[in-house]
Order: C-alpha cells, then sequence, then structure tokens
C-alpha cells in the first residue's frame, strides 16, 4: 500500500510545494465523508490565489509609484506647488497637524512633492508631534490619542470559531446523515409496530450514538483549533528597539505608532510605513512588495520604507508614518493568513491510505448489504410472501442499511489525517514550552527523520555571553580577565596608539552605549560588539565623547560574507581615517604596517606578521574568538561614494573574547550520535578555535575532518564525495559553503539535514534544508522568516529535543494507524464473514458507531498526544526513505483480523449459532475477541483519561 500511496499522493514536499501538487491530491481523494473537516488543516488554495493577485496589484502600483517619483524628482526644481492641506478637524483636535490618510499617500505614493510641501522628514516629525532625536512622548493617555487617530500595528487577523461551528462541521458526515434519516425511519416505524417506548429502542439508540460521536468530535478538533491560535500568536512576537521619552527601549512591533523613532539594522523587518531619518548604507530588498529583485538604496533623497520590506545591508534610524490595515503589507497579510499552512507529506500519504481503505469498505459494505438483504428476500421467495411486506420486515431492511452505512462509517479512517495534526499541534504545543517555535508544521515530523545536524558555534553551542579576556595592543600580551589586568596594558600603551584603539571601538561598531530609564550606563548590541565596548569603557573611554569627537562619513556593516566592519571617519582637524575590524587573518591580510610598544607605526615584516600568527593561533587554542582592528590614514578628502580601501591598513592589535561552551551540550552531542545524527560544527570563526571548541564538545573526533571555507570551495566533485562524509567542522565559512555542504549532504548522501542560521545570508541555507533551524535571540527577522523552527533559548540541547520531539510525532502516528487500521479491518472482516456465513451481522449500528467513536477520536487523544520516551534517542533515524506503514505493521493488522475470523468460524461450525454481544445468550468468547481488538486503546485512555469506554460493546457476563 505505501507504494501505491507514495505513487498517487508522494508528490506533496515537507517545504515549498508546488500548487499543482497540492491540488493534484485532493483530486485522488474520492471516498470523503466529511470533506470540511477532513481538509480543516489543509491550505486554502482558492485564498491563496486571491492573495497572489492581490500581490500582483500591488506590486504593479507600487512600481508606477517609484516611476513617477523618479519622473518628479526629475522636474522638482523650479516647480512651484500651489494645492494647501487642510488638516482634518478630528486630528487637529487631537493635537496633529497630518492625518493618517495623507501620511499614507505620501509613503506609499513615494510622492516627493507632498513631502517637500510638509517640510521634510523634519516637518513631518514636527505634524506628528515627535521628536527626531527623542522620539514621541509615551504617556497612556498621549499613546491612546495616537492610536485612536492613527490606528494600531496590527492586522485583521480571522476570527476564532466558536464550538458550534465545529458541531455543525461534523454533522456535515454523509454517512451520520443517512443513519439520522434511518434512525427517523426507525423511529416512526417501531412506534407504529410496536408502541412507545418499546419501538423507540434502536432508532433512539443510533440518535443518541450519533450525538455522541459528533460531540466528542466537535471538542477535540475545537481543542485542536484553539492549540493552532496560541501557536500563531507565539509567532508573531517580534521586539524591535524605538526610541521614547529620549531613551532608547525594545518595544513589540504591535506597538509601534505614528511618530515611532524606530532603529533598523542589516536582517530586520520595516515593521511600518515610515521615512528616512539618518543612517549609512541602507540597503532594502522591496521584492516582497514591488516584486524587484534589484535591493533599493534609501537614503535622504529617496527616503521611504515600506513595511513588510527587508533590510538587506545597512542600518537607519525611521520615522513611523503608517501602521496596521493602511499599509500595503496589512492588507495582504490579512489576505494571505486565510490561505492557510500547507499540509505535511505525512498528512497527504494518510489521506491517501484513508481513500483506499475507505473504497475497499464502500465495496465490502455493499456487499454486506446485498448478502443480508438475499437472506431475506430468499426467505420471502421460499415462503412465497415476496410480495408481501410487514413492519417488522421493513425494520429488519433498514437495519440491515443502516449496518452497510455504519460499515462505511468505521471503515473509512477520516481521523488518519487529523490524528496526524492533532499530534503535530500537540507537539507544537509542548515544544513552545521547551524554547523551541515551530513555524512550519510539516518540521515536526521531518525532524523526527533527521539524520545530520549542521549547527553554528557562537550561540548555538557555546553561551553567547562574551568578554574581552585577552588582547595583543602594540605587542604587549596581557590577561584582560580582571581590572588589575586592564590597568596594567593601559600603563604600557603609548597615548597615541590608546586614542587610535578607543577611536576604533567607540566608532566602529555596530552597537551603542546610552543611559537608561533608571539613569545607568546601559550597551545595546550584539555580544561581540558589548565585549568590545565593554573593553573600551574599562580602558578608560567614553563613548559619547568619541563619538562628538569624530563625525561617521561611511558605514559598511559586518556581515558573514565579508566577515568585517568599516567605517570612514571625519577627524576634528580635517583628515579621514578608516577604521576596520573583524577576522583576524584577513584584516592581517590587509595590513601592511603595525604600531610597535614605543607607539611608532612600523612596516609588518615577515617576522612580524608570523609573530601576530602565533598570537592568534596562541589565542584560539584555548578557544577564544579572535579579532583584529585596524585603521589606515586616507588624506583630507573622501567622498561618501568612493570605494573604501582594501589593504594598505595598520594593525592596532587583536583581542582574545571568551564565549564559554553551553552547560550540556557535550552530552546532547553524545544523545545525537546514539541516535544515529550526525552533528557538524560550520562556523565563521578562526580554524584552531572552531577545532578547540568542537574537540569540547564531542563534535570533533581522531577520525573526522576540519576544513576551512576557502579550501572546501576548491574541491572537485569527486574530492568532495570522499570529503564531505568525513567533515565534523567547517571554519572560516561563508553563507555559500554552508549552502554547498547542505546541498551535498540532502543530493548526494540521502541525508535529511536540519542547519542553524541567525544572519540574513544564512537564509538561502535554512531555505535549501529540510529543517531551517533559526536563532530566536541572535538570529535577524530575515533568518527566523526563512526557517522552520525558531530555536527560542540558541541552545544546542533544545535542537536536541525537537528531534526527540518529531521522533515521538512520527511513532505515536504509526501506532494510531496500526490501531485505526486493525479496528477498520477487524469489523469489515466480522461483520462481512458473519453476513456471508450466518446471514446475520454481529456488530449492530449502534455498535458500530461506538466503536468509531473509540478509533476516531479517544484513540487519536490516546495515542497521538503520547509524550516522547528516552529510548527514542537510541533508534537509528528513519531517514529520507524509510518506510511509515511497514511490513511488520501490516502483519499485525491481518494477523489480528485473520484470528478473530478463524475463532468465529470455529464457534459457528460448533453450533453456536448466531453470536451475540449483549443481552441474554451474549457469547463470552466473542467477547473476550471483540475486547482483545480495543483493549490497547482502553488501556490508554484509561491510563490519559480515566474513562471507561467499552461498556456497549463488552457485556456483563464478558470475562474481561
Amino acid at each position: 500500500m505505501e507504494s501505491y500511496v507514495n505513487d498517487r499522493f508522494g508528490g506533496v514536499k515537507p517545504k515549498n510545494s508546488s500548487e499543482e501538487a497540492l491540488r493534484r491530491w485532493r483530486k485522488l481523494c474520492s471516498v470523503v465523508k466529511n470533506p470540511k473537516r477532513r481538509f480543516r488543516f489543509t491550505a486554502n488554495l482558492s485564498k491563496r490565489s486571491e492573495a497572489e493577485t492581490m500581490k500582483r496589484t500591488n506590486q504593479e502600483k507600487l512600481r508606477i509609484a517609484v516611476l513617477v517619483s523618479k519622473a518628479a524628482l526629475q522636474f522638482m526644481h523650479g516647480v512651484k506647488v500651489y494645492s494647501e492641506y487642510v488638516v482634518p478637524d478630528e486630528v487637529e483636535a487631537a493635537g496633529f497637524q497630518i492625518g493618517a490618510d495623507e501620511l499614507g499617500s505620501i509613503v506609499e505614493g513615494h510622492d516627493v512633492k507632498k513631502l517637500k510641501m510638509h517640510g521634510g522628514v523634519e516637518g513631518i516629525a514636527d505634524k506628528l508631534s515627535t521628536s527626531t532625536t527623542n522620539g514621541l512622548t509615551a504617556t497612556e493617555d498621549a499613546l491612546r490619542r495616537r492610536q485612536e487617530v492613527y490606528g494600531a500595528n496590527r492586522f485583521t487577523a480571522s476570527k476564532v470559531q466558536s464550538f458550534w461551528v465545529f458541531v455543525w462541521e461534523a454533522l456535515q458526515d454523509t454517512t451520520l446523515v443517512i443513519l439520522a434519516v434511518c434512525a427517523v425511519v426507525s423511529l416512526i416505524v417501531g412506534i407504529a409496530m410496536e408502541g412507545w417506548p418499546k419501538g423507540a429502542h434502536d432508532g433512539l439508540g443510533i440518535v443518541a450514538s450519533i450525538l455522541l460521536v459528533v460531540f466528542v468530535t466537535a471538542t477535540s478538533d475545537y481543542r485542536q483549533s484553539l492549540q493552532f491560535k496560541d501557536l500563531d500568536r507565539e509567532k508573531k512576537k517580534i521586539s524591535m528597539q524605538v526610541t521614547r521619552n529620549g531613551f532608547r527601549q525594545k518595544i513589540s512591533i504591535y506597538d509601534l505608532l505614528p511618530g515611532d523613532i524606530a532603529h533598523l539594522s542589516i536582517g530586520d523587518q520595516v515593521p511600518a510605513d515610515g521615512l528616512f531619518i539618518s543612517g549609512f548604507s541602507l540597503l532594502i530588498n522591496e521584492s516582497s512588495l514591488t516584486g524587484e529583485s534589484e535591493p533599493v538604496y534609501v537614503n535622504a533623497e529617496n527616503p521611504f520604507l515600506l513595511s513588510g520590506t527587508k533590510v538587506q545591508d545597512g542600518s537607519c534610524k525611521m520615522l513611523v508614518t503608517t501602521v496596521g490595515m493602511r499599509t500595503q503589507w496589512g492588507k495582504l497579510m490579512a489576505t494571505l493568513s486565510e490561505g492557510g499552512d500547507d499540509e505535511t507529506p505525512l498528512q497527504v500519504k494518510l489521506n491517501g491510505v484513508a481513500t483506499v481503505i475507505g473504497k475497499i469498505g464502500l465495496f465490502f459494505a455493499v456487499v454486506t448489504f446485498a448478502v443480508l438483504a438475499q437472506g431475506v428476500m430468499s426467505w420471502k421467495y421460499h415462503e412465497g410472501l415476496l410480495l408481501s411486506w410487514s413492519g417488522d420486515d421493513a425494520l429488519q431492511m433498514l437495519e440491515y442499511f443502516a449496518i452497510a452505512v455504519t460499515i462505511v462509517v468505521v471503515a473509512v479512517p477520516e481521523g488518519l489525517p487529523l490524528a496526524v495534526t492533532l499530534s503535530l499541534a500537540f507537539a507544537m504545543k509542548k515544544m513552545m514550552n521547551d524554547k523551541a517555535l515551530v513555524r512550519n508544521l510539516a518540521a515536526c515530523e521531518t525532524m523526527g527523520s533527521a539524520t545530520a545536524i549542521c549547527s553554528d558555534k557562537t550561540g548555538t553551542l557555546t553561551t553567547n555571553h562574551m568578554t574581552v579576556v585577552k588582547a595583543c595592543i602594540c605587542g604587549n600580551v596581557k590577561d584582560v580577565s580582571s581590572s588589575e589586568g586592564t590597568i596594567s596594558l593601559c600603563s604600557q600603551i603609548p597615548d597615541f596608539a590608546l586614542k587610535t584603539l578607543l577611536q576604533s571601538i567607540f566608532n566602529n561598531t555596530g552597537g551603542e552605549v546610552v543611559i537608561n530609564q533608571d539613569g545607568k550606563l546601559e550597551i545595546l548590541g550584539t555580544p561581540t560588539e558589548i565585549a568590545l565596548l565593554e573593553f573600551g569603557l574599562s580602558l578608560g573611554g567614553n563613548f559619547q565623547a568619541q563619538r562628538q569627537e569624530t563625525k561617521l562619513i561611511k558605514v559598511e556593516p559586518f556581515n558573514s560574507a565579508k566577515k568585517r566592519m568599516v567605517v570612514v571617519l571625519q577627524l576634528p582637524e580635517g583628515e579621514y581615517h578608516v577604521h576596520c575590524k573583524g577576522a583576524s587573518e584577513l584584516i592581517l591580510a590587509a595590513c601592511d604596517k603595525f604600531i610597535d610598544p614605543s607607539g611608532n607605526v612600523l612596516p609588518l615584516d615577515r617576522a612580524a606578521v608570523n609573530h601576530f600568527k602565533d598570537i592568534i593561533e596562541s589565542f584560539a587554542s584555548e578557544s577564544l574568538r579572535t579579532l583584529c582592528l585596524a585603521y589606515i590614514e586616507i588624506g583630507n578628502a573622501f567622498l561618501a561614494k568612493e570605494q573604501i580601501p582594501v589593504e594598505g591598513y595598520t594593525c592596532i592589535g587583536i583581542v582574545g573574547i571568551k564565549d564559554p561552551v553551553r552547560p550540556g551540550v557535550k552530552e546532547s552531542v553524545a544523545v545525537c550520535k546514539s541516535a544515529g545524527i550526525t552533528v557538524r560544527m560550520v562556523t565563521g570563526d578562526n580554524i584552531n578555535t572552531a577545532k578547540a571548541i568542537a574537540r569540547e564538545c564531542g563534535i570533533l573526533t581522531d577520525e573526522g575532518v576540519a576544513i576551512e571555507g576557502p579550501e572546501f570551495r576548491e574541491k572537485s566533485l569527486e574530492e568532495l564525495l570522499q570529503l564531505i562524509p568525513k567533515i565534523q567542522v567547517m571554519a572560516r565559512s561563508s553563507p555559500l559553503d554552508k549552502h554547498n555542504l547542505v546541498q551535498h549532504l540532502r543530493t548526494r548522501f540521502n541525508d535529511v539535514v536540519a542547519v542553524t542560521g541567525d544572519g540574513t545570508n544564512d537564509a538561502p541555507a535554512l531555505h535549501e534544508a529540510d529543517i531551517g533551524l533559526a536563532m530566536g535571540i541572535a538570529g535577524t527577522e530575515v533568518a527566523k522568516e526563512s526557517a522552520d523552527v525558531i530555536i527560542l533559548d540558541d541552545n544546542f540541547s533544545t535542537i536536541v529535543t525537537v528531534a526527540k520531539w518529531g521522533r515521538s510525532v512520527y511513532v505515536n502516528i504509526q501506532k494510531f494507524v496500526q490501531f485505526q487500521l486493525t479496528v477498520n479491518v477487524v469489523a469489515l472482516v466480522v461483520n462481512f464473514s458473519s453476513a456471508c456465513l450466518t446471514g446475520t451481522a454481529p456488530l449492530t449500528a449502534v455498535q458500530l458507531l461506538w466503536v468509531n467513536m473509540i478509533m476516531d477520536t479517544l484513540g487519536a487523544l490516546a495515542l497521538a498526544t503520547e509524550p516522547p520516551q528516552d529510548d527514542l534517542m537510541e533508534r537509528s533515524p528513519v531517514g529520507r526513505t524509510g518506510k511509515f506503514i511497514t511490513n511488520m505493521m501490516w502483519r499485525n493488522i491481518f494477523g489480528q483480523a485473520f484470528y478473530q475470523f478463524i475463532i468465529m468460524w470455529y464457534l459457528q461450525t460448533q453450533g453456536k449459532g448466531l453470536f451475540k454481544l449483549e443481552g441474554p445468550g451474549a457469547d463470552p468468547t466473542l467477547n473476550t475477541i471483540m475486547f482483545n481488538s480495543f483493549v490497547f486503546c482502553q488501556s490508554k485512555v484509561l491510563k490519559k483519561y480515566g474513562l471507561c469506554i467499552l461498556p456497549t460493546i463488552i457485556s456483563t457476563n464478558s470475562p474481561a
């Protein structure tokens, strides 16, 4: 069956499936009792089409707006604007001088003319009653008034459906509707024939069973939908830095208001429409809105920033102007949210299984009814009563029809694909408690098949709490982990070198030293930037004084491709200096001079180079991250559009930053190895640092290979095929190296690969991997958007927990599939064979409905929500080619069915007559058989819920 299902339903991938594949499997599901329930947790393709149409319309509108803006710029000079803006009364009454519609038309329309008319960015800020320096005044009353006028930065979300909607959808089951009709007819005929209440027993029994099935099903589905809503809320928790009341602070993007001063850096998503205030090298990717692949430079001449676009490079301060549903991104997101998530491969496979079993069940139901009806017709024919029908005869035929319909109810395993969703939702909720936020539903089941993990070092294997503990400045190597060491270093550094060092630390940084609301110094930035700024302060430096002395002319922010950050400064004397910091070997290679202990600038000869390389290796062997700081004087003239020099620098010094290994990482790596999962470290750090940390973590073994990215790139395909299985550490890697490694592991070695990433440039590797894992603390919004799972605590041990939950999902669903298919096959065999052998069915419609409720809903609750067992990580991974429905499973299913058939046949040949499950004359042997069929589920449900769910099936004289 698995081969058949894979051939017809196997086109859906864990992520990035084509719309054609999603549509194709839906068409193949021909036997569906309740489409609303079966397809509830699948993508709404019609809504997606609407969203795509809207997106194309928006892209065309914005493209035209940009073109008009460019044309307007060419004719701005000498053009006099005569129109005058009239402030709406309600806006003026609230204390503002510009309305939301006017702001929206300026930014969305890239309307330079209107912007000039309102006095530029500063004029807009004044009319919004805010300051481009100190931000808006954040009193509760002021924020409330601002939100009433301009709206909140929230998108329209789909409403939570009430419980009664799920009840109504559960009632849409075609077979239950038919049974309800049968029940009504049975009531009418029974009461007419036997009176009340005796004649109503059968009909009321079916009605009660239908209502019970409906309410239990609706309760399960309703609770499941609430879980997904909770998870959606968690996905949307995004914070960013703003300036309010003159202080930098972190707030939720949903609390942003027009007038806020937001701070954007590389990898951020623009949270609202706004205007550029100040910044450097700001490159914005607008493809999500305009469809244009070429990024756009945003600056004072082109200050428009659109919600939903991405910061590809640079940083800036932005004045928020338009929020929420007033932006094009807000309207687009509201439509996209109705499209839902893609269904997972396991959901699709089990839909296929349900369809195949359903067709078989339909065939057996028709044959069973035909056999039972033939018995009645044959008897009436021999008695000569073929044209004479009594009420009892009609009730008998109606009961046979109800049994046939109920066989379809039981035989079509509608709960199979829904059990996958239930198990995934349960796992997602539990993983959230374990600091892992699942963004892509399929990632839960895919992670259970993982055979390889490519992990970053910094922040994932290490704590990401960094401090400068060693430094080599002007040739003096000192331990600066204590204040005494720092004082000793200061005393040995010439004034000129110390001034240059502090100039480099405080200006060539993406961090900031600010006074917080408590009046204390607070350092903002990445852990590396914080460590360097703390080092600068410990040397007696003053951040604000240094920044005021010089003027920043150009900034090239750090990224994982360049592995360096560069700034151009104008000094008070008018000279220009370039300061550079980054990967020690790369920056040292760009230097041709260094500062000696006396403060003299000397040529960097071979001996000096070797000396510095020895220091780098010495620091790296102690598991320290190394950074080199350098500068170059470039005269008295420099334009921002000029290229920054790449060589000719003077080495200021090298610092060693301690980033300890996280507690528990070594044990987690050992767990992965016992589980058959290969762990590789992929880092941009120095190879000696990487090797030292990898050995400490238990990743690098004597048989393993540590390689640098540049060397990896130079290998031929044949060499890579021999090398990749041995690689355990890749240092000085670029994002492209990581992407290529993942691609080879997936395509050449058929591995199921999980990859961690935190930067903008990691997005291709996260997208290429089977499971992309973004860091919740250090990760950029671009990386998180490309990921399937966000590791909220940036901890490698959490990745292992995700793998364990993934395996648990896989095993739980296997258990449920085996249980449900066993019940299906047994119900079919028992009723069909009994109909053929005895001319009657041992299980009534009421009993079959009860069985259906147990296996379809309570069975799923019991089996699909079982927590992971420790022994899961002692098994080999399923991998990419593992079978979900195994031969052993089929042997169990058919073995159970065959066993019951043989017992029933034996009892029949011994003259036991028709089998009864309840009331006088109930057969205890058959009751034992039926008990064995469901004892597995019973034990699980009793254990989890303390409920007894089998009284209708098991009679009072059952040995059970």
